[in-house]
């Protein structure tokens, strides 16, 4: 029996629950950094938050000064205050897997890092790696549908361009939310947009790896041995075969 091409349609992420999804980490190198606060915020189809999740984490290392003025946590504070980083590391996979496993999508802005991030993560602490699918990423969006667009393209300045309020930047919860309105207010602008999660999620994986491709080829006009990872939305191992990061 055929299926109807508006019930197809209608079909998207947009008519379905969603997640938000991000981590402030104790640096930028994805391999390397170790999970500080984590945030998962569950959406229901009309934007509404039907749940909540928080974890801040004893990374086990010191937090950079640097750091800890972005996210604001401390070593100390994370110390006193932080669960073991593998109990954080476990739950924060178990519920992002269950949502993959049911086939709600999750928003990350810059997916491939906070994702690079849980896979060392659950590397370093022998935990199964998740599946990752579907995905959704602003951020990987954005540079397809505004490939021309001018200044930064951070969290902060998207979220300016698009009207969404961003109070406490650079807080895990309050950044997992903004990626979530920025990616609705996307579609508005690009409905194009309003796809079926999973073949959304395909097209990010060849677009990501055209950018990285393009901005390679631009950053070797005056530094010819510039590699630019565009693997999404995890970066591969370091040594792949190893499995390690």
């Amino acid at each position: 029996m055929s299926v109807p091409v508006d019930t197809v349609w209608v079909m998207t992420w947009k008519t379905k629950s969603r997640a938000a999804f991000d981590l402030e980490t104790t640096g930028r190198n994805a391999r390397a950094a170790r999970i500080v606060t984590a945030s998962i915020v569950v959406l229901g189809a009309e934007g509404s938050v039907e749940a909540h999740h928080e974890w801040l984490a004893d990374p086990g290392v010191e937090i950079p000064a640097e750091a800890a003025q972005v996210h604001g946590v401390t070593t100390e504070r994370a110390r006193s205050e932080g669960r073991p980083a593998r109990d954080v590391v476990a739950e924060v996979s178990k519920v992002l897997q269950e949502l993959f496993d049911q086939d709600v999508p999750v928003v990350a802005f810059n997916a491939s890092y906070d994702f690079t991030v849980m896979a060392a993560e659950c590397a370093r602490h022998g935990l199964p790696q998740l599946t990752r699918f579907p995905v959704l990423d602003p951020y990987v969006i954005n540079k397809q549908v505004e490939r021309y667009r001018k200044g930064k393209r951070t969290l902060g300045a998207l979220c300016d361009d698009y009207g969404i309020v961003l109070d406490e930047a650079h807080t895990s919860a309050a950044d997992a939310l903004a990626a979530a309105q920025l990616l609705e207010a996307m579609v508005v602008k690009f409905p194009e947009l309003d796809r079926p999660a999973e073949a959304l999620h395909r097209s990010q994986v060849g677009w990501s790896l055209e950018q990285a491709a393009d901005f390679q080829t631009y950053l070797r006009r005056t530094k010819p041995a510039a590699v630019v990872e565009g693997e999404w939305p995890v970066l591969a191992p370091v040594d792949a075969s190893r499995g390690g990061f």
